[in-house]
């Protein structure tokens, strides 16, 4: 018998339809041997195709002596390959207006390539290349560790990514969920090329892999290319490796952090431990959010700066990860308002706990899900990224058309029995972080040390 990939029960080799629309868009899956999935969208009145290669491995998948190596790896692999040095990738996408690049997160880095339709086939090569045959040299591991520490250095300037660091950090304690994507500047500086190109062997392999193509694209053809690119690469029996799951242990407690910088605002996220992504009702906590603080009309907005004035900026956002997540306001205000604007928020919470939201409330959040959802993919790299993060985090397919039926389908009664759950004192805000211009925790204002301790 075929071996069977976990999850959807797909035999190697085989292709199978996941959607076919009436506006003619199509979505099929392959399984290679080897254990790569290869997952396109045909879309037919776009010019466009973007190719992304998936690899199901991030920051919380780093040992403690190569922190920071999904990312720092994720530079270094675009200096050369045996077929072509960093110059001349840089060329061939050019010529041909194309985009090339990639991004790491916490559960998975991706690279990708947006060309034009008829440059299909040097995405695929550009991308399949970078990829599996980096060359990782230790003059290229040596030079871009110059350019990661920048970036550590860019993101410590912009007070807004160091407060999300610290937030995410002491909410989620020692756990590798709350360690950054860029590492440290003592791992990057300490890592060596060797560890590096360990990190890369052990961990970019063809199970953990999903390659996603979406545009005015063949499914056959996206076959052909690949197959060509990878060759004797793709043998074996290995199978996919399962979506993540599971229960994260973290131990960390209800904290106030605090970042001394010297800015004119001070900048504040405040929040809880949410639900993972495979949480049923993680439908209900989209509606909430977009309720909470997702748009002008939302409860947040609405109090802190139209009705009060308080601050310019305020909203809430979700992380959700596979085994855990979080739920988190921001707000950024004069320092003299940070104490008033700490208790505004803990009262929307409370409130909203208390008394749920109205009808009226969640209908208007779910027509800002919908708009979002639908709007949001009206290009092919956002249509290749939701294909290509959904197979790698869940291991099928939900189509737009289910997606849009799932937050419609929320009932208010959800959305209430939710924000009971996970707003509620005491425990509602398990955590606050501050980056601003104070230089002890006792400076903060009561109220907000109030907001913690409650």
């Amino acid at each position: 018998m075929a071996p069977q990939i976990p999850g959807y029960a797909q035999p190697i080799g085989s292709t199978r339809t996941l959607e076919s629309t009436s506006d003619g868009a199509v979505v099929k899956r392959t399984v290679l041997p080897g254990g790569l999935r290869v997952i396109t969208e045909h879309v037919p009145a776009s010019r466009s195709a973007t190719v992304g290669l998936w690899v199901g491995i991030g920051s919380r998948d780093e040992p403690a002596n190569v922190a920071g190596a999904a990312h720092y790896l994720e530079h270094v692999l675009f200096k050369g390959t045996t077929r072509r040095d960093a110059t001349q990738i840089a060329e061939e996408i050019d010529a041909v207006g194309g985009e090339f690049n990639a991004f790491t997160a916490k559960e998975h880095t991706c690279y990708y390539a947006q060309v034009l339709d008829e440059d299909l086939p040097l995405a695929v090569d550009l991308v399949t290349d970078v990829v599996f045959e980096a060359l990782c040299t230790d003059s290229d591991v040596d030079m871009e560790r110059t350019v990661v520490l920048e970036e550590i250095a860019m993101r410590d300037d912009d007070p807004e990514d160091l407060l999300h660091e610290t937030f995410v950090s002491t909410i989620l304690g020692e756990h590798p969920l709350g360690l950054p994507v860029l590492g440290t500047e003592k791992s990057i500086i300490n890592m060596s090329a060797s560890a590096l190109r360990g990190f890369y062997r052990r961990r970019y392999t063809m199970p953990r892999m999903v390659l996603a193509v979406a545009g005015n694209i063949d499914h056959a053809q996206v076959l052909r290319l690949v197959r060509k690119a990878l060759g004797a690469r793709l043998t074996g029996t290995g199978t996919p490796v399962a979506a993540r799951t599971g229960r994260a242990r973290i131990t960390a407690k209800p904290e106030l952090a605090l970042h001394t910088d010297d800015t004119e605002q001070v900048h504040l996220m405040l929040g809880m431990r949410s639900l993972s992504r495979h949480d049923e009702r993680r439908f209900a906590l989209q509606v909430l959010n977009a309720a909470l603080g997702g748009g002008m009309s939302s409860r947040l907005f609405q109090e802190i700066r139209e009705r009060r004035g308080l601050a310019y900026q305020v909203y809430s956002s979700t992380a959700s990860y596979a085994d855990t997540g979080h739920l988190a306001v921001y707000a950024g205000c004069q320092p003299e308002k940070l104490g008033e604007v700490a208790g505004v928020i803990r009262e929307v919470l409370d409130v909203v706990a208390a008394d749920g939201l109205s009808d009226a409330e969640v209908l208007r959040a779910k027509g800002q899900l919908r708009g979002g959802l639908v709007l949001g993919l009206e290009d092919t790299a956002s249509r290749m990224s939701r294909i290509g993060k959904n197979e790698l985090n869940y291991g099928h397919y939900l189509g737009v058309n289910d997606t849009v039926a799932r937050i419609d389908a929320v009932t208010t009664e959800e959305v209430c029995a939710l924000a009971r759950t996970l707003l509620r004192r005491p425990g509602g805000v398990t955590t606050a972080a501050v980056v601003g211009p104070y230089s002890h925790l006792d400076e903060l204002p009561k109220d907000l040390h109030e907001v913690i301790a409650s």
